[in-house]
């Protein structure tokens, strides 16, 4: 019986893994092994701990072809037009995600996983629709505030976004004419989903009459474009209403939501308090709750679930949220801990979690980096000093990231971070049957498995072949001086040691002797002599071809691109 009692017993390798991909975007085999001492309320405390700043803000090394000026930080900046900034906005954007990713990979921590479900749920696309750069900048700092704290206050925040407020067009909406954009997904996508529908205009959990409505409320919100109103509460730019475009009749909703009245309010604190009313009213109903947890158990556990499952984990975790007044890490505590996450709650080897989600583009990459102890140029500079110079290491970073990551392995496998084609999000969160799944294609295949080869190569095999890379994984140095494997001569040993870091699960012996041909072709013999004799002269030439040939054997098997 699926059970959301708390998981007691030290984790160990197989469990800290789990918890590690589930929670994060990357871990080392140092910081498996000491997750694996822990138990899970332990690691929980530890993956909650505030986060470090790594890079603490984005910058763009070409302004108006010189460098060491404020508008290198353009983001505390007034905010300008395309046309101010050399390659315009795109270019602008690409580097805010790319400041995200790097702090994302510098650290095992829970709150960055939050903040890309939080992009997941309350939907934007940075290259199609959200508007300047500052303003993606400003929605990632929003979901960064809230992603330890309340859902249903970032529900009224995100209303105020001027990113949401330009995406879904809820700037244009005004009482004379309205434009529902924005209160259909609001309703539809980021909160309480439509329910089976039941009638013409009739979807169980709100009529097309609501979401009309709805559009009434959030009539005259608009976004700011010199980002000079304040949000007191978290201290990020923010829209604002403008009184004379919101409709300042009473709202009355439909018998999905007791057919509740909303007064009317004709001043800005007015305004916000009939959202604040609004958004009280949906998250009152049990519904939403259960949307919430549905894409939380999605996102963190597995695509599809059984009866047993939504009866004894989604009701109950529901319950909690609503208990909670919707505090999310609460609740995905009480997940992240539970014998049900740990496959601790029944005996059906049919029904694993552990090894059932397809990696998406950016844990596959995160995980290849961090496990094959890839070192990285440090892009870190101060907004407070502004360089003169850039370092090599600032310069290699942006062309590993966005000439390399950005522009090649992520296009190629299907991800524009922070950009997804729908406002419904990646097909892997939400596209029937499929789900995660969607990431593993005859589409993104070549991406997905030429990464391995291009860290090998530091070439960029995806795109460019004869571009380099700024990265480099050296097989021979990794297994000689990582301390990772007890007896690397031993070629049983090695492929075992590296399967228990890489895989979710151990792999049987049929799958150690097909990796074992790597190193010994048809001699059994052959690995241990080759590198002993490696040892003793220096010559890398002949381990150096069969480990490399291994590690990409090995990192685009199945057992990797699962978690």
């Amino acid at each position: 019986m699926p059970s959301l009692n708390p998981s007691t017993s030290i984790l160990g390798q197989r469990k800290a893994k789990h918890l590690l991909r589930r929670s994060c975007f990357q871990y080392s085999k140092a910081e498996l092994d000491q997750f694996a001492a822990l138990t899970p309320e332990q690691a929980l405390d530890q993956l909650t701990v505030e986060p470090t700043v790594f890079w603490e803000d984005p910058y763009d090394m070409i302004v108006n072809g010189q460098t060491g000026t404020s508008d290198d930080f353009w983001i505390h900046t007034p905010n300008k037009a395309p046309s101010d900034f050399p390659y315009g906005q795109n270019r602008k954007r690409a580097i805010v995600s790319g400041w995200w990713w790097y702090n994302a990979y510098k650290q095992n921590n829970l709150k960055h996983k939050l903040i890309f479900f939080l992009h997941t749920t309350f939907t934007v696309s940075k290259d199609d629709g959200v508007g300047k750069s500052s303003y993606f900048y400003d929605y990632l700092k929003l979901l960064e505030f809230y992603a330890f704290g309340n859902i249903k206050t970032l529900a009224k925040k995100i209303t105020y976004d001027n990113g949401m407020l330009n995406y879904l067009d809820n700037t244009t909406n005004n009482k004379n004419n309205p434009n529902e954009n924005y209160a259909r997904e609001f309703l539809e996508l980021f909160t309480i989903l439509k329910g089976p529908q039941i009638g013409e205009g009739n979807y169980t959990n709100y009529t097309e009459t609501d979401i009309q409505t709805t559009a009434k409320i959030f009539s005259g919100i608009k976004m700011k474009p010199n980002r000079d109103v304040i949000d007191p509460d978290t201290g990020i730019p923010m829209g604002y209403a403008l009184v004379g475009q919101h409709n300042t009749n009473s709202k009355t909703f439909s018998s999905a939501f007791n057919n509740q009245t909303i007064s009317g309010q004709s001043n800005e604190a007015g305004i916000k308090q009939e959202i604040d009313d609004y958004v009280e009213m949906v998250f009152a109903q049990e519904e939403t709750a259960k949307a919430y947890v549905r894409k939380i158990y999605r996102y963190f556990v597995k695509s599809e679930w059984d009866q047993e499952v939504e009866e004894d984990i989604i009701t109950p975790l529901s319950s909690q949220l609503i208990a909670s007044d919707y505090n999310l890490l609460d609740v995905l505590k009480t997940l992240l801990i539970s014998e049900h996450f740990y496959d601790e709650d029944d005996l059906d080897s049919s029904n694993e979690i552990i090894g059932s989600i397809v990696k998406n583009p950016i844990q596959l990459l995160n995980e290849a980096l961090s496990l094959l102890q890839i070192e990285l140029p440090d892009p870190a500079a101060s907004s407070t000093n502004p360089p003169t110079t850039w370092t090599t290491d600032q310069i290699n970073f942006h062309k590993f990231y966005f000439n390399f990551c950005y522009y090649g392995y992520f296009a190629g496998a299907g991800m524009n971070p922070f950009s997804p084609d729908t406002v419904a999000g990646y097909p892997g969160d939400y596209q029937t049957p499929d789900f995660d799944r969607s990431w593993f294609s005859s589409n993104t295949i070549i991406s997905r498995y030429k990464l391995i080869e291009c860290f090998i190569s530091g070439k960029n095999k995806i795109t460019n072949p004869n571009v380099n890379i700024w990265v480099l994984f050296n097989s021979v140095d990794y297994v000689h001086n990582s301390g990772h494997f007890s007896l690397a001569s031993d070629a049983q040993t090695l492929v075992t040691e590296i399967s228990e870091l890489l895989y979710c699960e151990s792999i049987d012996q049929s799958r150690i002797n097909y990796f074992m041909t790597v190193l010994n072709e048809m001699d059994p013999s052959y690995w241990n002599s080759a590198w002993n004799s490696y040892l003793q002269s220096g010559n890398a030439v002949q381990v150096k071809i069969r480990l490399d040939a291994l590690f990409t054997k090995m990192m685009n098997a199945p057992e990797f691109q699962l978690m």
